[in-house]
């Protein structure tokens, strides 16, 4: 036992049971689903969707009618692989560097092995863990999924692959049981929500977080005919794939719930839907009303749908407008398990239980920030309803400063007009951006380490 207790003391584990979990009642159950670039108005339960996608997420929307809807949630990135990177670590993935995506092949390294992971943490208050789905946060055996807290992957390593099986999968876009690859059978995002459903009726009597990280939408546009038979009234053959994609995602999110309900699990369960990062509309998404898109610090590609569900403790049909960021899943999540965030974790999110369960009236007022592309480049800053912004430092100096709670889509820049405000958040973002680390990696690093070596053959 005091062998034990020292091993936790050394990880920097700081557990405090409370009275239930001292009784042996279980441990709410964690459901996160994930989206992978879908649109900010391309699900029915948002405040003003797309006509075209108004019915079409009935079990997503569900989530929402049954608990609340978040109007200014955020990711702490604004693509794939650093966004996942702050969700799971509870921080801003710039303190250690996961700025950009990881480059396909990339062998050097990924989410650096000296952060603590969120199944880590829940592993320590009893949950079994498993994330099925995209995992894009490090290719070499140590970054893998396994290797950093969860007990069960199944999924795919790189962060993006076709729907349909391939011929001869890469290593990186199989999807693998555990580290073995699996048979090419069947439509991938089918595959998920039946693993999901899987890993539910294995667990059902114990305490579990499953993370569903699935690919739609993400390109490429591989609709299952069937879906797109169903979505002739969309006429442009873009959007309609999109859209096929969706429907897809929405059905194997109903098969979740509906397993969830089939073991009686509901009651005991935090169901959250949302989005990786902002939509790519590239490939179909509507992020209206939102300016901007995937990649961009523009709300359109940090802002993100978001709902959850917790029968009897989260209020039916609510919605809560103070700003919320996905940083705060991990200190939610450690609460709920009847743990405690050590000073020394370092995390930058708060615990939403007082929030979602009406005890607390609003979120204090706290700051937000992004970046993208290191020092001198892209950087953003929320505080309150203002957001401050600068595209390209490299280029540009000045900054605009939008008042998002009359101004969602950031028509109109305040900066000239608001000169001393503009000069308080710039002090706050510069306090902030010392505390970052520089990029491991660089954007499109693999490709132009392969430019080079042709390069030099010839």
């Amino acid at each position: 036992m005091l062998r034990l207790l020292s091993v936790l003391a050394f990880a920097g584990v700081c557990i405090a049971q409370d009275a239930d979990a001292r009784s042996g009642k279980r441990s709410p159950n964690i459901v996160l689903l994930y989206a992978d670039d879908a649109g900010y108005a391309d699900f029915g339960f948002q405040a003003q969707p797309a006509a075209d996608m108004k019915s079409l997420t009935p079990h997503i929307d569900s989530i929402a009618t049954a608990g609340v809807r978040f109007s200014n949630a955020y990711m702490s990135g604004c693509v794939c692989s650093p966004s996942r990177a702050g969700m799971l670590t509870g921080r801003y993935q710039t303190r250690f560097g996961h700025e950009f995506n990881i480059p396909p092949g990339y062998m050097l390294g990924g989410l650096p092995l000296s952060e603590t992971m969120m199944p880590a943490r829940l592993n320590q208050l009893g949950y079994q863990t498993a994330i099925i789905g995209k995992w894009h946060l490090g290719y070499p055996a140590p970054y893998q999924p396994n290797k950093r807290g969860f007990g069960w992957f199944y999924g795919l390593l790189q962060g993006s692959r076709g729907y349909f099986p391939y011929p001869k999968p890469t290593a990186h876009r199989v999807i693998q049981e555990n580290g073995k690859p699996t048979k090419e059978v069947g439509y991938v995002t089918d595959r998920f929500g039946d693993a999901a459903v899987r890993f539910i009726e294995q667990h059902k009597d114990e305490s579990f977080f499953l993370f569903v990280s699935f690919t739609a939408p993400h390109g490429p546009l591989q609709a299952k005919p069937s879906d797109l038979k169903k979505l002739e009234g969309i006429q442009r053959p873009r959007r309609r794939k999109y859209a096929g994609l969706i429907k897809s995602l929405d059905d194997n999110v109903g098969k979740v719930l509906a397993a969830l309900a089939r073991h009686g699990l509901d009651a005991n369960t935090l169901v959250i839907f949302t989005n990786d990062n902002g939509g790519q509309t590239g490939t179909g998404a509507n992020n209206a009303p939102l300016r901007g898109r995937k990649g961009m610090l523009l709300e359109g590609g940090i802002r993100v749908p978001m709902c959850m569900r917790w029968p009897d403790k989260i209020e039916a049909g609510s919605v809560i407008d103070d700003p919320v960021i996905s940083l705060d899943f991990l200190p939610t999540f450690v609460a709920m398990g009847g743990g405690k965030v050590a000073a020394e974790w370092n995390l930058d999110g708060l615990n939403l239980l007082p929030r979602l369960s009406g005890k607390q009236d609003a979120l204090p007022t706290r700051p937000l920030y992004w970046r993208k592309g290191g020092k001198n480049k892209e950087i953003a800053m929320r505080y309150g309803d203002l957001k401050l912004h600068f595209t390209d430092r490299s280029k540009s100096p000045d900054p605009a400063l939008y008042d998002l709670s009359d101004d969602i889509g950031e028509a109109k820049d305040l900066a000239a007009t608001l000169g001393e405000t503009v000069k308080e958040m710039r002090a706050m973002l510069a306090t902030w951006e010392q505390q970052q680390a520089e990029p491991i990696w660089k954007s499109g690093q693999r490709k132009n380490a392969r430019k080079k070596r042709k390069k030099r053959k010839k």
